[in-house]
């Protein structure tokens, strides 16, 4: 009977120490999955795939998160957003993002990875149109500016590095939906965007490639950065783990979309019923191309900013926006979740 009783006891040890093994398991289990919500700039293109990519190979789950991501409608979109509180991160235009700081001081959302190191903002234009490489084609054509274009935000800082005088020039304001027909029928001259966008568009509605002029900001003297991925302070602050562990995962979605991009596009297919294949993959490679793989980041790997030219860029917005108070470059980008360098090269 002892030696029952001794394996009784043992028995509900055991049992004892499984179960609350069990309960020990099943709490870190619902800590890990922190749920995330998460906004693009755009729809679910081309340029979208690294996202798609991270969701897809599980790597948000391996770090304990359960991340949802819609599309927008735009790259401002996804900041209002974040302030709201309708979303913990995003992907937004930094731009956009130091004047809604501006704005509304009293919503301090963070900048934590740089997603385009050279922005997609751009003039596209057509020959047959008068449009060239050379500023000066510019002067008495009629533009198609959506209001709420990260591009066409940027047109005074544009004006006043190049020393333009638009006075001769038209700018109408038309939806994004009818942007590129506009201009491939001809009822405009040229129109603001991002340029993988237009571009794209434009050739897929029939406009010989050799008659489309693609004048890329970057390439006159605007020294601005592009979309980052944002966060909110309350998040920030209530998860700074989830946070670090989002930019690694989107880190490996960023690094498997640049070995191989066709692979990658799959991804983001598959999430948009009208897209294609071929159309979504020239866009992906021209944003790694133009945006993402810039000599600065092949250097020095994704996701950080060159403190000088981030401050010239806060010059050249105040060109365009005056400041109730200029923010300095640690107010607006933090490192500080940002995976270690050699965790963020890419070439």
């Amino acid at each position: 009977m002892v030696m029952a009783s001794g394996r009784s006891t043992k028995a509900r040890w055991v049992r004892g120490l499984l179960a609350g093994a069990a309960v020990l398991l099943g709490i870190v289990a619902a800590q890990a999955q922190t749920p995330v919500r998460f906004s693009l700039d755009w729809r679910w293109e081309g340029p979208a795939a690294p996202f798609a990519v991270a969701l897809d190979k599980g790597y948000f789950a391996a770090e304990g998160l359960d991340v949802t991501i819609d599309p927008a409608s735009g790259s401002r979109e996804p900041i209002s957003r974040v302030a709201s509180g309708t979303y913990d991160a995003a992907l937004g235009d930094v731009n956009s993002l130091v004047r809604f700081r501006d704005e509304n001081p009293g919503k301090d959302i963070k900048a934590v990875m740089m997603v385009y190191d050279r922005p997609p903002f751009a003039i596209i234009g057509r020959k047959s149109r008068g449009i060239t490489k050379e500023v000066s084609s510019l002067q008495g054509k009629t533009f198609g500016a959506p209001a709420g274009d990260g591009a066409f935000a940027q047109w005074p800082i544009f004006k006043a590095v190049n020393t333009i005088d638009d006075s001769s020039m038209k700018f109408e304001n038309v939806g994004f939906p009818v942007r590129e027909p506009m201009l491939a029928q001809g009822e405009v001259d040229a129109v603001f965007g991002f340029a993988m966008s237009s571009y794209i568009n434009l050739k897929s509605r029939g406009v010989p490639a050799d008659d489309i002029v693609v004048l890329l900001m970057s390439d006159y003297g605007v020294d601005l950065y592009g979309n980052v991925i944002i966060v909110s302070e309350k998040f920030a602050k209530e998860n700074p783990e989830a946070v670090k562990g989002l930019l690694r995962a989107i880190m490996k979605g960023v690094q498997d979309t640049v070995k191989d991009p066709e692979s990658a596009v799959d991804a983001v297919i598959k999430r948009n019923d009208v897209a294609k294949k071929d159309v979504e993959l020239e866009r992906l490679k021209m944003v790694l191309e133009q945006n993402i793989l810039t000599p600065f980041v092949k250097e020095n790997g994704f996701g950080g900013i060159d403190k000088v030219r981030f401050a010239k860029a806060l010059d050249q917005i105040g060109l365009a926006f005056t400041y109730k108070e200029k923010p300095t470059v640690e107010s607006v980008f933090t490192e500080e979740f940002l995976p270690a360098a050699d965790q963020r090269k890419v070439n």
